[in-house]
């Protein structure tokens, strides 16, 4: 194990003083692993088009992805609090979705992009709940919202950096045949003659994906904890109190609506491209993903810090995220052929995304202490690795078969449901371990 890990002391952060070397470090490596794989994620559904495949598979891709992400978290974070250290595992799941979204280049059809995204997203899982975990423990109790929303804003600042690099790249690739035709030459057959801009772009995803690991790497101390010998997988999961399994059920039926971004992209470029033509409507796509991690960004500290500030019930005021979500949901339903349609429904996502993944990190520890903290987290990430696998699936086969808006109209409907129940479920926000 490295040294940082094993000669951090084993202090009790200090209240107020939340914005210490962990916080800035794991904010910085999430920013360059979501530069890489948002910067991938961008053109992903135009390049899936381009080589023949459909809105299903696109939905098949991103659920299978997600699910494979969610299901590792839980392994991953119970044997993290079985042994007693997270670092190195999480430095691992980081370079494993740095690799991952360069291979996509040499896809030819979707295949060899959902082995791709399967094993970056497995990276992700592994990652996932440990830095959690570790976040939490870097912080006090009642500075643990403007931790998290700090660490949500850095992230999605390389959420931001990345389509945008996208939406610059698809202007200076498309203008060097000479490079296009090099890559393309790699492919064999009529492979060749498809996608290349898009390929270069995968390509330059390793550039931030491997800095992202020696940020982790470098930068994070790790405070370890003695070895559990004792500890057993089902009787850590039995322990859990009632009142979490309640908010796992409320998150759980939310994600059977949360559908994934790239079909979002997937719907703007559809409308717009009548109008304005595909390579546009690609160009106008990527930046509306753009507005929305922008506005991700900036609104995942004030919403974390908010939650500090008043002490809001953590569920109540999750709920009222939720409710940010099925509007938003409402307008990629209508979907106007308009670019400031979408800049608002882009512009809202961003706000729920924003308000969800902050909260739902801060409200597990308002249910368990340290020692099971990994596994909490990883039970978190399979509920929505569920729900985002089924509702990427559900949405993207109903776009095929039925249209577009009856994908949507499911989401509005099981959203609502989750809204509801996420309301009514009771918060431990006054009583944090």
């Amino acid at each position: 194990m490295d040294k940082t890990s094993r000669c951090a002391p084993d202090v009790v952060p200090t209240p107020g003083r939340w914005f210490n070397k962990n916080v800035f470090g794991f904010g910085l490596t999430s920013l360059l692993s979501d530069f890489c794989h948002e910067m991938a994620t961008a053109v992903l559904p135009q390049f899936m088009q381009v080589i023949g495949s459909s809105a299903a598979a696109l939905g098949f891709v991103d659920g299978v992805a997600d699910a494979t992400s969610s299901f590792i978290k839980i392994g991953a974070g119970y044997h993290s609090d079985k042994i007693g250290h997270r670092k190195t595992w999480s430095v691992l799941g980081y370079a494993l979705t740095a690799v991952s979204m360069a291979v996509i280049a040499f896809a030819f059809a979707w295949p060899l992009i959902l082995l791709a995204r399967a094993v970056g997203w497995l990276g992700r899982g592994i990652r996932g709940p440990l830095r959690d975990a570790m976040l939490a423990d870097s912080v006090a109790p009642e500075d643990r919202g403007k931790a998290f929303g700090f660490h949500r804003a850095g992230d999605t600042a390389g959420a931001v950096m990345g389509p945008l690099a996208a939406f610059a790249l698809l202007t200076w690739v498309s203008s060097r045949p000479a490079l296009v035709q090099a890559v393309n030459s790699w492919l064999p057959g009529d492979a060749a003659a498809r996608g290349g801009v898009f390929r270069v772009i995968f390509l330059l995803t390793l550039i931030p994906g491997i800095l992202s690991v020696l940020s982790m790497a470098f930068l994070i101390t790790e405070k370890r904890r003695p070895r559990n010998r004792e500890m057993k997988f089902m009787a850590t999961l039995r322990s859990m109190p009632r009142d979490y399994r309640t908010f796992l059920l409320a998150v759980g039926l939310f994600g059977l609506a949360d559908f994934a971004p790239t079909l979002m992209i997937l719907r703007a470029s559809t409308v717009l491209a009548p109008s304005i033509g595909l390579l546009d409507a690609a160009r106008y796509a990527a930046l509306l993903y753009l507005l929305r991690n922008v506005v991700y960004a900036l609104a995942s500290y004030p919403i974390g810090a908010l939650s500090d500030r008043f002490h809001f019930q953590h569920t109540r005021y999750l709920a009222a995220g939720y409710t940010v979500a099925v509007a938003t949901f409402i307008g990629f339903a209508i979907a106007l052929p308009s670019v400031w349609w979408f800049v608002g429904c882009f512009g809202l996502s961003g706000v729920f995304i924003a308000w969800e993944d902050t909260m739902e990190g801060v409200a597990v520890r308002d249910y368990v202490d340290e020692s099971v903290a990994g596994t909490a987290y990883g039970v978190l990430g399979v509920v929505n690795g569920v729900g985002d696998f089924a509702s990427s699936l559900i949405v993207g086969v109903l776009w095929t078969s039925l249209g577009a808006a009856w994908g949507f109209a499911y989401s509005i409907v099981v959203g609502a449901a989750g809204t509801l129940l996420m309301a009514l479920t009771k918060s431990r926000a006054g009583s944090r371990y």
